[in-house]
């Protein structure tokens, strides 16, 4: 179990983490103020902001991350009428942190009762100082250190995420699925070299599994699969079909006549298999490719094909829907439990697939995921002119409605489904 949650905060963290990362390079880029970059979620445990105006925090739960960026629908200030406060001020007599949380006080704060406070345009705060009414201007840079002690910059307009160039913010809602790609594509190719090379699908010649019943029929790799049940075979993916048809609707283990060819040599032999969570097996994978650029090309195809496999399962899904058909975070935690029983291998093939999976998923047109983004960003730009800011977070809680309830459903069918 505790190797289960492991892997389960291992995958889903750094899955999380990267796809943050690249909206959080790309906003940066685009000119957008990333107010804060977070490691997981909950209560704040660490906090630094750096000279590029972020706040880089680490929160209590290992559990993803999050990109807070200034702007419509993404983040804002927001100070209730009354809510005390301490301002500090540098030499010029600009406001240069304002202090919600009645902690980590400066010593020569002023103490004030904020009224209202504009720090978009007018960059100005007003409020009750020893029962008198004030207003002082506030610093470009200024920090607000909110009620959890998360200190942040303040947002003006020039660095909101809808001032940015339409090209910037449709680079910068892609970059989170390009880098689940990219995180799949690497996952992959470390996989790839830890085994020694990329699999050759293309060929008869097999790798035996250790322990396998084609070891203990005294087959070695490097050998060549040249039939079975009399059924001649030239690739590994014929292999994996015979052996398919012949060991499909059996109730328990057949054994199966397979020719082999060693060193030239054939000869013929009498298998049987070993069954694994109700299939049967012979013990072979594919040859490898052990060559350098066999092994990136290898990645590349893994990928590649990963990717077609997960865009096929969705428009399958789209003809057909069912809750049995998608998984949430109780399925990843279950599927991850298995993978780390299998070893590293198992985990980061695991972590190649659910950041592909997460990648394409965002990539759906649907208001709140990166697709949606993307595609207000395609409107916007056919129209030359912006969405109104009603009208975009109108259609930005309607999809937030939409995921809240798919993602109560999911994670209610994952529980009933694998736990009763």
């Amino acid at each position: 179990m505790f190797k289960g949650i492991l892997a389960f905060i291992f995958i889903f963290g750094i899955i999380v983490v990267i796809h943050e990362f690249g909206h959080f390079y790309f906003a940066k880029k685009a000119g957008i103020l990333v107010r804060e970059f977070a490691i997981g979620m909950g209560p704040k445990i660490f906090s630094h902001i750096g000279k590029d105006g972020t706040a880089y925090t680490i929160r209590i739960l290992p559990l993803g991350g999050c990109v807070r960026m200034a702007g419509w629908g993404e983040d804002t200030t927001e100070i209730k009428t009354g809510t005390p406060a301490s301002l500090t001020f540098n030499e010029a007599g600009l406001v240069t942190r304002i202090n919600l949380s009645g902690k980590e006080l400066d010593g020569a704060s002023l103490p004030i009762q904020v009224t209202s406070f504009d720090f978009e345009e007018k960059l100005q705060i007003t409020g009750q100082v020893l029962e008198e009414t004030k207003t002082y201007p506030v610093d470009h840079d200024a920090t607000i250190v909110e009620e959890d002690g998360t200190e942040v910059r303040i947002a003006p307009l020039d660095v909101q995420y809808q001032n940015a160039s339409i090209l910037g913010r449709l680079v910068t809602n892609f970059a989170g699925p390009m880098n689940n790609f990219i995180l799949g594509f690497v996952a992959f190719l470390i996989v790839i070299f830890m085994q020694g090379g990329a699999p050759n699908s293309n060929t008869n010649m097999v790798t035996v599994v250790d322990g396998g019943a084609l070891e203990q029929a005294g087959v070695v790799t490097g050998d060549k699969i040249v039939s079975i049940e009399g059924r001649g075979v030239s690739s590994y993916e014929e292999i994996a079909k015979e052996i398919a048809t012949a060991t499909k609707d059996q109730k328990e283990a057949p054994t199966l006549d397979v020719v082999v060819e060693h060193d030239g040599q054939k000869k013929s032999l009498s298998v049987t298999t070993k069954e694994e969570k109700g299939a049967y097996y012979l013990g072979v994978s594919p040859s490898l490719k052990t060559g350098f650029v066999d092994k990136i090309v290898g990645a590349f195809q893994q990928t590649g094909v990963t990717a077609l496999t997960i865009v096929t399962a969705l428009r399958n899904l789209i003809a057909q829907f069912s809750l049995d058909k998608l998984g949430g975070p109780v399925a990843i935690y279950n599927i991850s439990s298995q993978a780390a029983k299998n070893g590293l291998t198992s985990v980061l093939q695991l972590l190649a697939m659910l950041s592909i999976n997460l990648g394409i998923f965002n990539l759906i047109p649907i208001p709140a995921l990166d697709g949606g983004k993307i595609l207000m960003n395609i409107i916007e730009a056919i129209r030359r002119k912006h969405l109104k800011q009603e009208t975009e977070s109108y259609i930005t809680l309607a999809g937030v409605a939409i995921m809240v309830v798919l993602i109560i459903a999911v994670t209610w069918n994952d529980i009933m489904r694998i736990f009763f």
